[in-house]
């Protein structure tokens, strides 16, 4: 198993939401299609936005808690047929229970408690890709921190989707955000 961290959320060229898995110690990123309310709890547990009222993934942590069952790790196990498959593996004293997830919920609940995410080798082998480096040319410009436009960025930011290069389309984001707030 190859430990990963959520590297980002993207958009399709199809409006379908997404998420990038990008391993700890290598290079290559593991993009999957996932449902939007997924994509947008996810979100909220990597920017640590708390609702006024508990939504589905934190109300399944609170129900794990009170039942004294720790989320111990996420393990993404196959690619069939374009449809990933993970497991929850869940400790309750010394009992270890694992228990059948899409991945989009797992890692939904991994990040609420920084629990961590691994992926089967064979997955990777399947579906990841490894990044183009950073600040490379996107074809008109070079995307360097403090030397675009906002209007350069969200152009280049476009392309980027469309391209379905998300990693980038992630940076170019987060630049856009600091660029946004001032920062």
């Amino acid at each position: 198993m190859i430990p990963v961290k959520v590297d980002g959320i993207f958009i399709t060229q199809t409006q379908a939401s997404g998420i990038l898995l990008k391993e700890k110690n290598g290079l290559r990123a593991l993009p999957i299609v996932i449902g939007e309310f997924e994509a947008q709890s996810i979100a909220m547990a990597l920017e640590d936005v708390k609702p006024p009222r508990p939504i589905t993934h934190d109300l399944a942590i609170n129900i794990l808690q009170i039942l004294g069952i720790t989320l111990e790790s996420v393990f993404i196990t196959e690619l069939r047929d374009n449809t990933y498959y993970a497991i929850l593996r869940l400790q309750r004293d010394s009992e270890i229970i694992e228990v059948d997830s899409r991945p989009s919920d797992a890692i939904a609940l991994a990040v609420r408690v920084g629990g961590p995410i691994y992926v089967h080798e064979s997955v990777m082998d399947q579906a990841a890709y490894i990044p183009e480096e950073q600040n490379k040319e996107d074809g008109s410009f070079t995307i360097e921190s403090g030397k675009n436009t906002l209007a350069e960025l969200k152009q280049a930011l476009q392309k980027a989707v469309e391209a379905e290069e998300y990693e980038k389309a992630a940076r170019i984001r987060d630049q856009i955000k600091k660029m946004e707030s001032g920062s």
